[in-house]
């Protein structure tokens, strides 16, 4: 136990450490991975798409529960249709995307060097609209941009995360991501890495803390009281909680900050429209 606790203590002082520094994406990965296995040495890679589900079995027997009958079937219906339905032009959300739409959510986010940012899969969606023709959609509404994804994500389901971070450019905002991810702010200084790096499996009012790594999997998902949350809307409360002033939801930061937590779960897969407390 004692000679756990310390591989545990200098995997994380390497990991903190090197939070503000340019670091290499695949090294990053590792280090939370051999984080969270010395920690939880009997969970298995594959199951951190169930983030804080892994430390309550209650809950998670909630979780599979909800699947089997979920509430939000109109609001997947809604966003089928939404996809389905003909620009004015004719065509269609699918004729945007390779292979119709299906098994691409996992390429994303990517970098784009051409426009020289960062490009998520809301953003495709917003891109496709315009390049028909259509007016974007606001990042922070639900009814439009988060119903339209939940059902888009849901074609990538099963699909393995397969970010790439593969050239200067990209390193430079993948690792700006990485900074905001270990950046300590608001009234209570804390940092995502404070709870799903420093904490997880703690329980933090009447809630478990999920590991970072597995995350970015499954949104946009159904909370407790079946609202819907895009990845970058859970962002934005999270800041709130902390009582910092949060992002714009599409902004530079959030994206970046995407960037880096997709990355960190290549290899695991996507899920959408799931439920969470």
């Amino acid at each position: 136990m004692k000679r756990r606790s310390l591989l545990l203590s200098s995997l994380l002082a390497a990991l903190l450490a090197s939070a503000g520094a340019s670091g290499s994406p695949p090294d990053d990965r590792t280090y939370l991975v051999e984080l969270y296995q010395a920690q939880f040495p009997a969970v298995e890679l594959r199951d951190y798409v169930y983030g804080a589900l892994l430390f309550s079995q209650d809950a998670k027997q909630q979780y599979d529960s909800m699947m089997e009958m979920p509430s939000w079937t109109s609001v997947l219906e809604r966003g089928k249709s939404m996809w389905e339905t003909p620009f004015r032009n004719g065509k269609t959300y699918a004729d945007c995307f390779p292979n119709q739409g299906r098994n691409v959510a996992g390429d994303y986010p990517y970098y784009d060097e051409k426009l020289g940012k960062v490009v998520t899969f809301e953003m495709a969606l917003n891109m496709c609209r315009e390049a028909n023709g259509e007016q974007p959609y606001a990042y922070d509404d639900m009814n439009t941009m988060g119903t339209l994804e939940v059902h888009a994500r849901t074609l990538s389901d099963g699909m393995l995360m397969n970010v790439k971070v593969d050239t200067p450019a990209a390193l430079a905002a993948y690792n700006k991501g990485r900074e905001l991810y270990f950046r300590r702010m608001g009234q209570l200084n804390f940092a995502c890495a404070s709870c799903h790096v420093k904490a997880v499996g703690k329980h933090v009012r009447n809630e478990y803390l999920s590991p970072a790594i597995g995350q970015a999997t499954h949104w946009p998902l159904f909370r407790g009281d079946g609202v819907l949350f895009t990845l970058q809307r859970r962002y934005s409360a999270c800041q709130g909680l902390v009582r910092a002033q949060p992002f714009k939801l599409g902004s530079e930061q959030y994206n970046d900050l995407e960037y880096y937590h997709s990355y960190i779960s290549n290899g695991l897969p996507i899920h959408a429209a799931v439920w969470r407390k």
